[in-house]
């Protein structure tokens, strides 16, 4: 297990990775007021997990499998912003943010492990990941979104949002996140 000293080490890793506050004003939400990267522990699947409301994509395993492979093209340091625009909710509109992401350096090992994906709707996912900069995990066992838009299964925006928020410690108003 590896231990991290300072907490805020973790803090500044992960606003890094997101290039956080003078474009997060760039975040939108759908008007629901909870965080959406949390540390939550989630037992690991490897299989796809029955939604809560019993409905699930038509095919869920392949649902999963996207979800996954968009979760880590997202979060992988060498993602061009075009493919990360891609596979983000609303990406277009969060360019700017990518664009700077692309462009810091401290961003360059970090990287997204899946762990778990529960649908919770046919076009919504719980995914559980570990939040890496090379082989330490900044934070593990978090959880975000996937949504399905324009037939994609992408990392919401409000994922993205959440984890700005959680590396600020609410020290930033984050607006429109």
């Amino acid at each position: 297990m590896v231990r991290i000293r300072r907490p805020r080490t973790v803090a500044w890793a992960a606003a890094a990775v997101l290039v956080l506050t003078p474009l997060a004003a760039g975040c939108g939400d759908n008007g629901d007021d909870e965080p959406e990267a949390t540390a939550t522990p989630t037992a690991t699947a490897a299989t796809p997990t029955a939604s809560p409301t019993g409905e699930q994509p038509s095919d869920p395993e392949a649902a999963r499998a996207e979800v996954e492979e968009n979760w880590t093209l997202f979060f992988a340091p060498d993602t061009p912003t075009d493919e990360r625009v891609a596979v983000l909710e609303d990406g277009e509109d969060l360019r700017p943010v990518l664009t700077v992401l692309a462009a810091d350096p401290n961003a360059g090992n970090t990287s997204a492990d899946v762990t778990d994906v529960t649908f919770t709707s046919a076009a919504e996912a719980t995914v559980t990941y570990d939040l890496k900069s090379g082989d330490t995990v900044l934070l593990p066992d978090s959880t975000g979104t996937a949504v399905l838009q324009d037939d994609t299964w992408k990392v919401s925006k409000k994922t993205l949002c959440g984890l700005a928020e959680q590396s600020t410690a609410g020290a930033t108003a984050l607006p429109g996140c």
